[in-house]
């Protein structure tokens, strides 16, 4: 039987504070990334189509609000290293994008962090009455003004095909959001985990990986959509985080509430016991969330009111179009792309 190997991907919305909902703008810049070439040269392509002295002032900018001044002091300390302390091909690429931008490995590294500590987010896994998976998500970062101008959408290609894509800012190697075609799709939103930068520097040190490292990992390596649920729930990660996955065949749904060695908890689909979606914001599905940020329930109602029968990519967006379902009025750049399997 047929049962719809469709998969209509992500929504990718970047969220920020305005009075009131802005139309949509243009699409992100499309970009490919050769997995084929050295990674130190693999982004240069892209670095092209913007302002370097702009990208250099953003780095400064979002180093300089979020990260704490000894944070700075400890990478600093151990910049010389750093290329070692971490896995390729991240790497390589992070070096090749600071070396091309003028500025040291050390605060391409903090870059990387101050976006890894800011993404408030609501991710949403839907199964149709045929049996259709649908994954969408919002983004909701500081620094929307610069972000906007630097959101790409990226096709990392190997061997003169699309390996996998994804969403992302420039200069940040790692992904939040992504697909691999006909396999699986991947978003992931912050967990509160306490401590963050310091415990995130310890186990940055001892190697685990940042959590949007390993779902480009995951993407890159992983065959289908129980291989990348084992992969983004046993992996040791430097933060907590909830991982929200989507496959090609019913059922194909969970949320993974991550520990930093390993998963807290997981939340499948279950269409036959009418569980048909799964909404995950930034608290833990079996806790109550704070009242002045409940997206959850409106997003839960919001699904209800338009029933599985109902659900489809257009129908998905509008429920993501809900001032209440951002933790703040949606401004900025509106990104409603459909990946296709």
């Amino acid at each position: 039987m047929w049962w719809g190997s469709r998969l209509w991907g992500l929504l990718a919305l970047l969220c920020g504070a305005a009075p009131a909902p802005a139309p949509p703008s243009a699409a992100p810049l499309l970009c490919n990334v050769s997995l084929d070439s050295p990674a130190e040269q693999r982004w240069l392509p892209v670095l092209r189509h913007f302002d370097p002295e702009f990208l250099r002032a953003a780095v400064a900018r979002v180093i300089g609000e979020r990260v704490p001044k000894w944070v700075h002091e400890v990478i600093r300390s151990v910049a010389v290293e750093l290329e070692f302390l971490m896995p390729q091909p991240f790497a390589g690429e992070m070096l090749g994008l600071c070396r091309a931008l003028g500025i040291s490995l050390g605060d391409g590294v903090l870059l990387n962090f101050a976006y890894e500590s800011t993404a408030f987010c609501t991710s949403i896994v839907a199964q149709d009455d045929k049996g259709n998976i649908y994954h969408g998500r919002n983004l909701d970062y500081d620094f929307v003004d610069i972000l906007s101008k630097i959101t790409i959408d990226v096709q990392f290609i190997k061997s003169g095909q699309v390996a996998y894509q994804g969403t992302t800012f420039l200069g940040y190697v790692g992904l939040w959001t992504g697909q691999s075609p006909h396999k699986f799709t991947v978003s992931g939103d912050e967990r509160e985990g306490g401590g963050w930068w310091e415990n995130a520097i310890a186990a940055f040190l001892n190697r685990n990986y940042p959590v949007s490292w390993l779902v480009r990992d995951t993407l890159s390596r992983a065959e289908d959509f129980q291989s990348a649920v084992l992969r983004l729930a046993g992996i040791p990660i430097i933060a907590e985080v909830y991982y929200i996955v989507g496959g090609v065949s019913p059922k194909e749904g969970m949320v993974i509430t991550r520990n930093r060695k390993g998963p807290a908890d997981l939340w499948p689909l279950d269409p036959l016991g009418g569980a048909w979606f799964r909404v995950e914001t930034n608290y833990d599905h079996w806790t109550t969330p704070p009242p002045f940020d409940d997206r959850r329930t409106p997003a839960i109602k919001a699904l209800n009111a338009t029933g599985q029968h109902n659900i489809n990519f257009d129908t998905l967006f509008k429920v993501f179009l809900l001032n209440s379902v951002c933790s703040t009025t949606i401004s900025g750049e509106l990104k409603t792309d459909k990946f296709v399997c």
